[in-house]
Formats: C-alpha cells, structure tokens, sequence
C-alpha cells in the first residue's frame, strides 16, 4: 500500500482549518413566517412604540385617582379594537376591557373584583393610585428601539416580535444546501435484498439526517459507482445544486478510492488525513469555493467526522456564531483502552448526578463499523494524542452531543 501524500493533522489544526475557508451564505430576504431556526442578518428596529398608546392590563373601570366620589357614574364602555370618544371626569367611570385605550381624562384602573356595579353607577372598595393597571405608551418597545440584532436565531419569541412590530419580511442567513452521496460499487438501497458481497447504504441517510438536525437542508445525490466518470458527473451536479457537498467512502488508498484525486485535480485538498480515531481519512477541499467533506465509508467514522468538521462549518455558513458543542469534565465509570497514536473519540452515555458529578460509561464495542455504538450515546469522550489507557475514575473531556438525564446520588 503507498504511503499517502497528505500528512496527519492534529484534530484542532483540522478545525482550524476548515472554519477559516467557509463563511455565512450571503443573506436573503424572506417572509418573517418562513424564518424559523434561521439565523437574522440585519438589525430590526420597532417603527412604532408598543402599545401604541395608553392601555388597560386590566378589565375594570376607568377613573380619575384623586376622586373621592364613592360612587361614580358610567358614562360609557371602552372595547378593544377603536378609541371612543369617551371622557372621565369628576365622578364618573367609564368600563373598560384589558388591552382597550384608556379613555381620555382617566389615569387609572380599577379591577373589577374591586368595584360593585348598580343601577348606573359604580362604587369603588379599593384605594386607587394614579397609573395604576394602564401599560403607558412604549412600556414594551420604544419608538426606534433595537428589537433583534444581527446573529440572533429565530425561535418563537422573535417570530412573535417580528409580527408585533409589522416586519413583515427580514433578512436572514440561508438554511445551507447540502448534497449528500455515497460511493462504493458494494452499497445497495436499504428496501433492497442483498447479494454475496453487497452491504446497504447507511451514511446517506445518516448524514442526511445530521444535516436536517443541524439546519441545513439535504439533497440527496444518491449512490455512486466506483467508476471516475460516475463519480466526477455526480460531483460537478452536485456543485450546481448545493452550498456544500458531503461524500462518504472511496478516501483510502485503495485502487478504487477515487475521491481525493479528483478533489485534488478540480480544487484545493486543505487536508486529507487527520489524526483521529474515528476518521483517519477524513478529506477537506474547496472547489470553486464550496467546501467539500469527504467522509470515510464506516458509519460511525462518517458521523463522528460529520459531528467534529462539518457541524460547526454549517453551522458558521448559517450565520451562527455558537459552533460548537458545549464540553464537560466527566469521570470514568470504568478501565477504557486507548492506542496513543491517535486523538480517540469514543461515544459514550454521560449522566449527572444531584451533587454535580458526571460520569461516563461507553458504549460498548468502538469499532468504526459498529453503528450501534452511536446509539443512546450522548457523547463523545475526547481520549488525546499521545496518552495511553484511562483507568476507571481518570476524568477526561467530553463534547456533549444530547441531553443529559441526570440520577439521584446518596454519596456525600
């Protein structure tokens, strides 16, 4: 087997490297009931203050505060949805519904679970202070207020503000387009029966899945031969369509590993091995300036490799400024060997405990081609370079990739 040309870069060096070559995808106009999970791209301001006048937060009466009359005539009722042409004077109320203008004259609420109301008239039961149950003009959002900078993610609150302030269309970083194929002259759909020598095709549709987790949208390429014309015909269609491509299998240095010459011969590789375990092979390229990932065949290589490299780049070219997932200290429940050749991430369960502790156990089996392992894990344990085996109770490093259940502990 030759010896490949790329040389083996620490994991760091290879994030380093594929953050500094993609960039947010240029921001595009959209109406704000489409912007969900998005990322905005521009500052929303309020066009006018909210409320847009004085309001009741209360279904009661209007009055004057200073007035002492015990009992005040109803000169009228103010619903929501118009002003009337309503005036509280000395002795006088007007019934008014939560959310309705306060009627001119008045300068406060009284609830109505304070007041008796009788043949006209209402009386008062509480002491009244002037202001109040009345939401002030602008109490919410002033006039030119900064609503939602630039970089927030759209979730529902910010859905709700966009409505509430008339933005009715906003600028927002694009969900990334992402085209997903795998090669390999062995791989079979997974409706299909197999024959001696055929395996069915997982990483398609695992990767297609970690895109959709992640934002992005996947487009499926589909399967494709070991064949250099099949593979450079779905690349190049690949490039028309999509923002980023994902490939799996064919990195190797096998006679029919045809992915990284190609890559090399219409782009630029920025890395084609890594040292880490899984995903050795894994291959970073930009051609025409979309970033290409081309990931090893083994399943749990193909994941972990897209959880390290291509997460976070999507993530960036979303508009995102949180790339990463959040780490943790944990302690070992048990022995783990580890080779020191190789920075190791093994899948793991992390659990907390009601005094602060994490505490991981793995999931069994680390083999590359053991998809399994990736089941339930809600972590990878980061095992380094140049570190052997990690004896129970050793704390390492961990990336949380899933919630964390936590379990009662009665240790002190």
């Amino acid at each position: 087997m030759p010896e490949s040309p790329y040389p083996m870069l620490p994991v760091e060096e290879a994030i380093d490297i594929v953050l500094s070559q993609v960039h947010p995808l240029s921001p595009v106009g959209l109406p704000f009931t489409q912007v969900l999970g998005l990322v905005l791209a521009e500052d929303v301001h309020a066009a006018e203050p909210m409320p847009p006048f004085r309001a009741a937060s209360v279904d009661g009466y209007a009055v004057i505060a200073a007035d002492p009359s015990p009992a005040r005539r109803l000169v009228g009722e103010q619903m929501t949805g118009f002003i009337g042409d309503l005036h509280v004077t000395p002795g006088t109320a007007v019934r008014t519904t939560t959310g309705a203008p306060i009627p001119a004259g008045a300068d406060a609420m009284v609830m109505v679970e304070f007041t008796e109301e009788q043949d006209g008239y209402v009386e008062i039961k509480t002491p009244v202070e002037a202001g109040s149950n009345i939401r002030p003009i602008g109490q919410d959002l002033e006039q030119g207020q900064l609503v939602l900078a630039r970089g927030t993610l759209l979730g529902a609150p910010e859905i709700g503000l966009l409505a509430m302030i008339g933005k009715s269309e906003v600028q927002v970083h694009p969900a990334p387009r992402v085209g997903v194929m795998s090669t390999g002259d062995e791989l079979v759909e997974p409706d299909h029966p197999l024959k001696p020598g055929q395996i069915r095709d997982a990483n398609r549709f695992s990767l297609m899945s970690a895109v959709r987790e992640v934002g992005g949208v996947p487009i499926d390429l589909g399967r494709i031969s070991d064949k250099v014309t099949t593979l450079q015909e779905s690349i190049e269609n690949g490039l028309r369509q999509a923002d980023a491509l994902l490939t799996s299998g064919g990195v190797s240095m096998g006679q029919l590993d045809l992915v990284k010459p190609y890559l090399a011969e219409r782009g630029t590789v920025h890395f084609g091995r890594v040292r880490a375990k899984p995903g050795k092979p894994v291959t970073f390229a930009t051609l025409d300036s979309i970033p290409v990932f081309a990931m090893p065949g083994f399943p749990v290589s193909a994941l972990v490799s897209f959880e390290i490299y291509v997460r976070p780049a999507l993530l960036k070219m979303a508009g995102h400024s949180r790339l990463h997932r959040p780490r943790q200290r944990v302690t070992l429940a048990h022995h783990i060997r580890h080779a020191a050749g190789r920075t190791e991430f093994q899948r793991a369960i992390v659990t907390p405990d009601n005094h602060g502790r994490y505490t991981a156990t793995n999931t069994g089996l680390q083999g590359s081609g053991r998809l399994l392992s990736m089941h339930g894990a809600n972590a990878l344990l980061i095992l380094p370079f140049e570190q052997g085996d990690f004896p129970a109770g050793t704390q390492v490093e961990a990336i949380i990739t899933g919630p964390l259940q936590e379990t009662s502990s009665t240790s002190a």
